[in-house]
């Protein structure tokens, strides 16, 4: 599923509104998810799961191709921990709590 996908879903699901009110929904949600982890916040969907920030210490590795040691920096990568509801759900082991 893309953007674009998820703004023709509001469409459906919500006809009174517009398809550019949809857009701007869909882009404000992303845009805070962006700047909470851009500030090491920690984003919790109940039922579907979390989005932190972990920490990967510097550390040396190799260049694949010379084999040659670098130094990797230290750096912040985003993280997605799954919820249990959504996990049984893609499993097919739960059936939906609704269907909207």
């Amino acid at each position: 599923m893309t953007k674009r996908d998820l703004i023709d879903e509001i469409n459906t699901r919500f006809p009174h509104l517009s398809h550019r009110d949809a857009e701007v929904i869909i882009n404000a949600i992303f845009e805070s998810m962006v700047d909470a982890m851009g500030q090491g916040d920690r984003i919790e969907i109940r039922g579907f799961g979390s989005f932190v920030v972990k920490h990967r210490r510097a550390r040396e590795g190799r260049n694949p191709k010379s084999g040659e040691i670098v130094s990797v920096a230290a750096k912040r990568v985003p993280f997605f921990k799954v919820g249990k509801e959504l996990r049984l759900r893609v499993d097919g082991k739960a059936s939906p709590k609704g269907s909207g």
